[in-house]
C-alpha cells in the first residue's frame, strides 16, 4: 500500500474542512483510496492528512497539480509538507 503523509497549517479548520470536503470526488478520481485527518493536541489549525493511494504517481501527479495550488490557497493552507510512503508492515495488538 501507498501512503502520503501531509502536515500543514490552515488559516481557520473550518473553512479548510468545507473545501476539503468539496474535493472529495476529485481526490477519488485521482487515486486516494482513504483518509484520516488528525491534528495537533494544541493547535487546531495544524492538521495532518494521511491518506492511502493507488500509486504513489498519481498521488504526486494530483498534489502537484496547477488545480490543487489552486483548491489548498482557496482552503487557506500554509506551507504543506508531503511525505510520500510506502508501507512495509501492518499489525493490530
Amino acid at each position: 500500500m501507498q501512503h502520503v503523509l501531509i502536515i500543514h497549517e490552515v488559516e481557520a479548520y473550518p473553512a479548510w474542512k468545507a473545501v476539503f470536503d468539496q474535493a472529495a470526488d476529485i481526490r477519488k478520481r485521482a487515486g486516494e483510496i482513504s483518509y484520516q485527518l488528525l491534528r495537533y493536541d494544541n493547535d487546531a489549525n495544524n492538521i495532518v492528512h494521511f491518506s492511502a493511494w493507488s500509486s504513489l504517481d498519481d498521488a504526486r501527479r494530483f498534489f502537484e497539480s496547477p488545480e490543487l495550488v489552486e483548491i489548498r490557497k482557496k482552503a487557506g493552507v500554509k506551507a504543506p509538507e508531503f511525505i510520500y510512503l510506502h508501507e512495509i508492515e501492518r499489525g493490530l495488538l
